[in-house]
């Protein structure tokens, strides 16, 4: 029988590589997000190229009412989730607190934090009915250290750290696995949406080393998600060979 599992923010990067990394692998997928064109080329592909069902569900996580909307109306076929990925996320400025916008920070927060605890509040009846499942959370290095700059951002992956100990705590009694991936630099549209479109300060964040591509890091997350079913990795850092951390690269001059 096909597993299935849903991805919040699959309209790229990390997603959208995690949905097609699944539907090479047979899965069931349901994809979600705020751009529906994307979603809807998405779902064509991972349909077309892989033969897999795929159901498309446009929401924004920040919205409480469209997220819970959505998922308490799942077709019967579909309610069988066996993988939930907290993906959606995102960084917005690189300024110092004081000058930092604060609209910008209620964006994280509501994405990052709120989103998560949205999605996975709507989600978790549906594991619990089936006495199994695994919610992996998608943090960041940035929840390991604080960085100048880096304020919020870094406050709500802290967020997603700690929630994810503690559903890996609570969720025990229902044989639910909880994972939380902390990736590093992933060469995406991430800088450039913290950057706010300024290109140059994008692709600066990547220049004199190989960071990770999206597809490494939804290999990782497909072998923390294939693992038998007695064998559960809580927590996973995972960085290219020049990164060791947060503040720490090699990079060529």
């Amino acid at each position: 029988m096909n597993k299935t599992i849903l991805i919040t923010g699959a309209t790229s990067g990390i997603g959208e590589a995690c949905a097609i990394k699944f539907a090479k692998e047979g899965y069931s997928i349901i994809i979600t997000g705020r751009r529906k064109e994307r979603l809807a080329a998405l779902k064509s592909k991972l349909e077309t190229e892989y033969n897999v069902s795929v159901l498309l569900l446009c929401f924004d996580v920040q919205n409480k009412e469209e997220v819970f909307t959505n998922i308490n109306a799942l077709p019967k076929e579909w309610q069988k989730i066996d993988i939930l990925l907290n993906n959606a996320g995102l960084a917005l400025g690189r300024d110092n607190f004081e000058d930092a916008d604060i609209t910008d920070w209620e964006t994280m927060i509501n994405t990052n934090v709120t989103g998560l605890l949205y999605v996975t509040k709507a989600v978790l009846p549906l594991l619990i009915n089936e006495k199994k499942g695994h919610i992996i959370n998608i943090g960041s290095t940035a929840a390991k250290e604080v960085y100048e700059n880096g304020n919020t951002y870094c406050a709500s992956k802290y967020a997603v750290d700690a929630l994810s100990k503690a559903m890996r705590i609570d969720l025990l009694k229902h044989n639910i696995k909880v994972t939380a991936v902390h990736p590093g630099a992933v060469e995406t549209a991430f800088s450039l949406v913290r950057y706010k479109g300024e290109q140059t300060k994008a692709s600066a964040t990547y220049e004199g080393y190989k960071p990770l591509a999206a597809e490494d890091v939804a290999e990782t997350i497909f072998y923390c998600a294939t693992l038998p079913s007695h064998v559960c990795i809580n927590d996973l850092v995972i960085t290219c060979t020049e990164q060791a951390s947060s503040f720490y690269f090699h990079k060529n001059q």
